[in-house]
């Protein structure tokens, strides 16, 4: 199994920023790629961004590119979730989740990725 443990949340106001930590522990070389997902009130769960392990090839959901960036430290099992410029709408509780599925671009469904976080909620203040 693989266990992810997110960190990072918190409030904010409205164009500030945040990051998100996601620590992988566990049988970590079944994981081919760490993906964001975010569930609002009232919405489904939605894929925010994704990287790969081996080649750190990032995707991004379009309401978030060009404010969000995803990152990873291969060495330490961490993935990184940068929020900048964060709206009302980024509220929500934000998961990161592992997938084994090895296709580029990464998967951007939920029920496709094996193992997820606890979650950590972002709150921003308009």
């Amino acid at each position: 199994q693989v266990q992810l443990v997110e960190s990072g949340g918190g409030l904010v106001q409205a164009g500030g920023s945040l990051r998100l930590s996601c620590a992988a522990s566990g049988r970590t070389g079944r994981s081919y790629a760490l993906g964001w997902f975010r569930h609002a009130p009232g919405k489904e769960r939605a894929f925010v961004a994704g990287i790969s392990w081996d080649l750190a090839s990032a995707y991004y959901a379009d309401s978030v590119k060009g404010r969000f960036t995803i990152s990873r430290d291969f060495g330490k099992n961490l993935v990184y979730l940068q929020l900048n410029s964060l709206k009302s709408e980024d509220t929500a509780v934000y998961y990161c989740a592992s997938t084994a599925r090895r296709v580029l671009p990464i998967v951007r469904i939920p029920s496709e990725y094996d193992y997820w976080g606890q979650g950590t909620q972002v709150t921003v203040s308009s």
